[in-house]
């Protein structure tokens, strides 16, 4: 079962990372740096500012810092843990896909995929009632996820459990934060 699991894995990274166009590389590599996200972090954090005010952003921030960093070293600990190629080095795909860029470090599962969905959940269940169109924040995860795929760094799979964990995460923050909020020790 897992083996078919894995071929099917492989197929559907294969499919997706051949969509790929030489013309369209340097885009790729442009959306997976989280540099490239500034804009959209600043207009995020504007709307934060404007709803909440200064010090409770703040708040919120070091609340979204903690859930990065939590997100990320449980993520590296898995990956480390299972040591999964990636699909730019494993051997068997190296010569039948295109490889846009690679790491040495690990694949399962994908620390783009979990950070982004964690955070944009976050904000989303935060503040889902005050700005009607604010489910376009997870445009945010859905392109940085494909990036990985695009460029051989990541398995569909490695992205979907990342996405799926990103989302626990996620709604634990939320859960959190309501709590300590309702308990006034953040947010006062």
């Amino acid at each position: 079962m897992l083996e078919k699991i894995i071929s099917l894995d492989k197929s559907v990274f294969i499919f997706l990372n051949g969509l790929g166009s030489e013309k369209f590389d340097t885009l790729w590599l442009f959306l997976t740096n989280q540099a490239a996200w500034i804009p959209f972090f600043a207009f995020i954090w504007w709307l934060i500012k404007k709803k909440i005010g200064t010090k409770q952003a703040f708040y919120l921030l070091l609340t979204i810092l903690v859930l990065v960093l939590f997100t990320d070293q449980t993520c590296n600990l898995v990956k480390n843990s299972v040591q999964r190629l990636r699909p730019c080095n494993t051997e068997d795909l190296k010569s039948i896909i295109r490889i846009v860029k690679c790491s040495d470090t690990y694949s399962f599962f994908s620390g783009h995929a979990t950070n982004s969905t964690a955070v944009s959940l976050f904000i989303f269940l935060l503040f889902r009632k005050d700005y009607k169109y604010l489910w376009l924040i997870f445009i945010w995860p859905i392109i940085f996820g494909f990036s990985r795929i695009y460029l051989g760094m990541h398995f569909p799979s490695d992205i979907l459990v990342g996405y799926v964990y990103g989302a626990i995460c996620g709604v634990v923050a939320y859960r959190i934060s309501k709590y300590l909020y309702l308990k006034k020790l953040i947010f006062k």
